[in-house]
């Protein structure tokens, strides 16, 4: 997979590892971010299984 480049404008950044959750996987974010619109981008190529 190639990286592709994005350029966001936003009002704060947090990076954080995602973690398993059920069949699933999450992150957590402050709680002011509720309510607000994020976006999630990936940062590492996922590799193949």
């Amino acid at each position: 997979m190639k990286p592709i480049k994005i350029t966001v404008e936003g009002y704060e950044a947090i990076e954080k590892i995602v973690k398993e959750s059920g069949n699933t996987g999450r992150i957590y974010v402050p709680r002011s971010w509720i309510g607000k619109k994020v976006k999630v981008i990936l940062l590492e190529p996922i590799e193949a299984e």
